[in-house]
């Protein structure tokens, strides 16, 4: 591999990779002849759909359809326990236990289209619950454990949950008072050991456990309702995001193509799936491809990750950008002494990865970053940097096979499509694709308001070079509109990180009477460096040579640590709330936070 430089731009450097080198070889190499020949129709039958052409289920095209196949002893899921348990789940064993958990809900009388919510932490009941209640074609929505119980009622009463299943800690910290908000909860499921008392309380081993573990899954529509994802707003109450069940076929076409799956892949989705990537990426699009998923409990420990890619031969790892952030603390040595040369691809998602961890990946990993992006709504990767192509660093990359996107500019008469090369505007992907929102639950004017003609508008402002690649510039109420100049966060916030002190920046605007905005920046130092009043004047030194004086932060704040979602998103919105004294709104996705 070798990186060069295209420009003088740092944000523009460029990774070529020895394509020749690549093993296996890419599933997408001819990018231009693939998306020429690409159809959704033809994806289709990458698929088998449910015997006797009775339509498409998500829970049969990721486990029964290699239970019953070559696949069948294959190591679908291998969990590995806080206290390093591991428990390994062939296909064959996959299909038995979310076989056994559909018969439990039929025991319950719960009906096709009611909802089961899943509180639990990375446990290998997580899966049989979420794989199980699409067998019985229940709509399922995951649940982050770490959520508390202002968010966890929120969720449930907005999506008239029907079930719930959670372990006896989660249910008495978390769930037992906030109870009588929830009316629509009619039975709980509980995993573990763990005293608690109340009204509809079944243990997992007497109800699941002791159910058949054969189950013949019903007709079921591609168009019929299978998972519903909360997605914060800036203010008010979460929107539920519907999915179908024919949302499949484009986490398999994205599995193969943005993530390069293999059948022989070892791989791993860091993501917890209560976030939508953990769902999508961390248990549907490689169990579709039929790889092998490592599951791992426990939260992020950077020496633990480099010894689990290594003692597992992970092969695909994908990953966000806060941990990639808190390897890069530790530098590059910190891997030295982990064989990982079993790695061949690496990629990230949450929000746009700076330039210089993408290339940190090839010092830390031997392989750079590969970027993609996509959002709760369109429920699949839709941008990406691919194995067989070039990297740009900082780039979202280049639209998947099937997904045509645009950079728009908003009319009173509509939108227009800008042609020009490196001209800012909203990112916009013409509707059509299958994992596709169908719908907010219940708020169909907040829906109808994303898309304008055949335009999804993702409320992202991003720019397209000349070779096609996708430039993410910020979120349209993000931008900093500072004395006429339109400023994107992500790209001062790059800026910055280009210094060896700095491990993380947020970017703001605030308001200023000459200029309308000022930009601020709030920074984390890296181990070793102290926030002091001349390091604050050398980064902003820095940034005025990287940037130019007009785009170029004109105040720094030093944080021990910004405030982060858990898909790795800092919350700008929340370092502005705090310096003007406004509203913190929604904080159900914090992850982490030091104000």
């Amino acid at each position: 591999m070798a990186i060069f430089d295209a420009t003088t731009s740092a944000s523009a450097r460029r990774i070529g990779k020895d394509r020749a080198a690549l093993v296996p070889r890419p599933n997408l190499f001819d990018y231009r002849e693939e998306r020429a020949r690409f159809t959704w129709a033809d994806a289709w039958t990458m698929l088998d759909g449910l015997p006797g052409s009775r339509g498409y289920n998500i829970a049969h095209e990721t486990v029964d359809r290699h239970a019953a196949g070559r696949h069948a002893d294959k190591v679908a899921i291998r969990w590995i326990g806080k206290t390093g348990a591991r428990r390994d789940l062939t296909y064959a064993d996959l299909r038995h236990e979310t076989n056994r958990f559909a018969n439990a809900l039929s025991a319950l009388g719960v009906k096709p289209g009611e909802r089961v919510f899943v509180l639990l932490g990375r446990l290998p009941e997580l899966y049989i619950a979420l794989l199980g209640a699409l067998k019985a074609r229940c709509v399922v929505s995951p649940l982050f454990s770490a959520f508390g119980p202002e968010p966890i009622a929120t969720r449930v009463g907005i999506g008239e949950g029907r079930v719930l299943v959670t372990t006896p800690d989660l249910y008495r910290r978390k769930v037992e008072g906030v109870r009588d908000r929830m009316p629509s909860l009619a039975h709980v499921i509980l995993v573990g050991d763990g005293e608690t008392g109340g009204s509809g309380l079944h243990r997992w081993p007497a109800l699941v456990d002791a159910a058949s573990p054969d189950f013949e899954i019903a007709a079921t529509d591609p168009e019929d309702m299978a998972l519903l994802h909360f997605t914060s707003g800036t203010t008010g109450r979460p929107k539920g995001a519907i999915h179908v069940h024919g949302a499949i076929v484009a986490h398999h076409a994205t599995g193969r193509y943005a993530l390069d799956l293999h059948p022989d892949d070892v791989y791993w989705c860091t993501a917890d799936p209560g976030w939508v990537t953990g769902t999508s990426y961390g248990v549907l699009a490689p169990l579709s491809n039929g790889v092998t998923s490592i599951v791992v409990e426990a939260e992020f420990d950077a020496q633990t990750w480099y010894s689990t890619l290594a003692r597992e031969r992970v092969s695909v790892w994908y990953t966000a950008p806060t941990a990639i952030r808190m390897m890069m603390r530790l530098g590059a040595d910190a891997a030295r002494g982990y064989d990982l040369s079993a790695l061949r691809f690496a990629a990230s998602v949450g929000e746009p990865l700076n330039p210089e961890a993408v290339v940190w990946g090839l010092e830390a990993l031997g392989r750079p970053f590969h970027d993609n992006w996509w959002q709760t709504e369109t429920g699949g990767i839709m941008i990406a940097n691919f194995a067989a192509l070039d990297i740009k660093p900082g780039s979202m990359g280049m639209p998947l096979p099937g997904i045509e996107a645009a950079i728009l500019r908003r009319r009173e008469s509509g939108v227009e499509v800008i042609g020009e090369p490196l001209v800012e505007g909203e990112l916009a992907l013409k509707k059509g694709w299958p994992s596709m929102m169908r719908g907010y639950l219940h708020e169909e004017e907040r829906y109808a308001k994303c898309f304008v003609g055949d335009w999804y508008l993702t409320g992202d402002l991003a720019k397209r070079d000349a070779d096609g690649y996708f430039w993410f510039v910020g979120r349209a109420d993000d931008v900093i509109k500072s004395a006429g100049h339109l400023i994107g966060p992500f790209e001062v916030e790059s800026a910055l990180m280009e210094h060896p002190a700095v491990a993380e920046a947020g970017v703001i605007g605030k308001p200023d009477p000459t200029v309308g905005e000022i930009v601020k920046a709030f920074v984390a130092l890296k181990p070793g460096h102290e926030p002091s009043e001349a390091l604050r004047k050398e980064l902003l030194a820095h940034a005025r040579k990287r940037l130019g004086a007009a785009v170029a932060p004109k105040e720094i704040d030093f944080r021990g640590n910004l405030p982060k979602t858990r898909s790795g998103k800092i919350m700008r919105r929340l370092l502005k709330a705090r310096e003007l004294g406004l509203p913190e709104g929604d904080l159900s996705t914090l992850e982490s936070d030091e104000k």
